[in-house]
């Protein structure tokens, strides 16, 4: 959650509770871009702005999906630089620290907006209303999944199917324990504030990342033959494993790369269109290493790891399945939203 009255230029923020283990706010705003605009906002190309941070393993997730489908040309987006203080979310990577297109230096601009009196964290992502200036929604669950089922008529030709009717229920089921236990779990560990709250959180996840070991040594992709939603909220974990949760969140039982079935995996994503391309390891370190001041007071950033590896064969081909079915892979990134030179593998 954000103060607002925080100094501007300041990174400390409480992410720590003393004694107490890590409980996640999970109440966004629920308000949904839809076919039918029945919360009053109809999917409309060009009207809506997605607001996202190559940091946050969150707004990771509507980047990939975005960029999957094939919306960039119906659905802007703006980024946010891989810091902020706890007032919100900051567009300092654009000239003159403002969005080109909403024209505010921060998020909780948007946010205010709508809601004057909002209390809750200005998290990323969300999609703003660009005519109004206002927040639509931070649901980030949601947004990944109305993109996949209500932009239907937009999405390019050969776009997968991300979220298949027949399929909904198991990804549900995946999802929400790949949410409880390794989405949410690295955060448990990392914001724990007590040797038992970080010890219970650290065996759970080591448990399900056991799990999930298993459960893709047969098959290809988390769900079905191709790639579905359920593979792009492990994936935005995985990606930030060893460059961040291993040390700084003491995630450290073994590193991704000594994992065979999830390493292989996760190289497997990354070697696809629209997932490692999409990951700015620079970013990623730099968010978690200077915003968590509680947890590393120095804000210094790791110089490591060695990411050449991510780039090796994954050797998964033989599982069967095919990442985009019948369909075909993304375009390269559109100019402007391409990772920065030396940021990634």
């Amino acid at each position: 959650m954000t103060d607002r009255t925080a100094e501007p230029h300041g990174t400390e923020g409480a992410y720590v509770e003393s004694g107490a283990e890590f409980t996640r706010d999970t109440h966004y705003i629920p308000t949904r871009i839809t076919a039918d605009g029945r919360d009053g906002y109809p999917v409309e190309p060009g009207r809506y702005r997605l607001v996202a941070a190559r940091a946050c393993p969150w707004a990771n997730r509507a980047i990939i999906v975005r960029r999957l489908l094939g919306l960039e040309d119906v659905l802007s987006m703006g980024l946010c630089g891989p810091t902020h203080d706890k007032r919100s979310w900051t567009f300092d990577l654009d000239p003159g620290g403002l969005d080109p297109v909403l024209k505010i230096p921060r998020l909780q601009d948007a946010y205010f907006a709508r809601f004057p009196d909002y209390s809750r964290g200005i998290t990323v992502p969300a999609i703003v209303d660009a005519p109004t200036g206002q927040v639509v929604t931070n649901d980030y669950p949601r947004i990944t999944l109305d993109l996949s089922s209500e932009w239907t008529r937009y999405h390019r030709d050969g776009a997968p199917d991300l979220y298949p009717g027949p399929l909904r229920d198991e990804i549900d089921e995946v999802a929400d324990l790949v949410f409880r236990d390794v989405n949410n779990g690295v955060y448990r560990c990392g914001f724990a504030g007590s040797q038992d709250a970080y010890e219970s959180a650290y065996d759970r996840l080591f448990a399900r990342l056991d799990w999930l070991e298993e459960r893709l040594s047969d098959r290809r992709y988390l769900v079905g033959d191709t790639i579905t939603e359920a593979d792009v909220r492990l994936f935005t974990t995985l990606a930030r494993f060893d460059a961040v949760y291993h040390g700084h969140f003491k995630c450290n039982r073994n590193k991704l790369d000594e994992m065979p079935v999830l390493w292989s995996y996760a190289r497997d994503l990354f070697q696809t269109p629209g997932f490692g391309d999409t990951i700015d390891f620079t970013q990623i370190k730099q968010h978690y290493y200077i915003v968590h001041t509680d947890i590393n007071p120095t804000q210094i950033v790791p110089k490591g790891p060695d990411l050449s590896g991510w780039l090796t064969p994954h050797g998964r081909e033989g599982l069967g399945g095919k990442p985009f079915g019948d369909g075909t892979p993304p375009p390269p990134p559109k100019p402007g939203e391409a990772v920065p030179a030396g940021h990634g593998a």
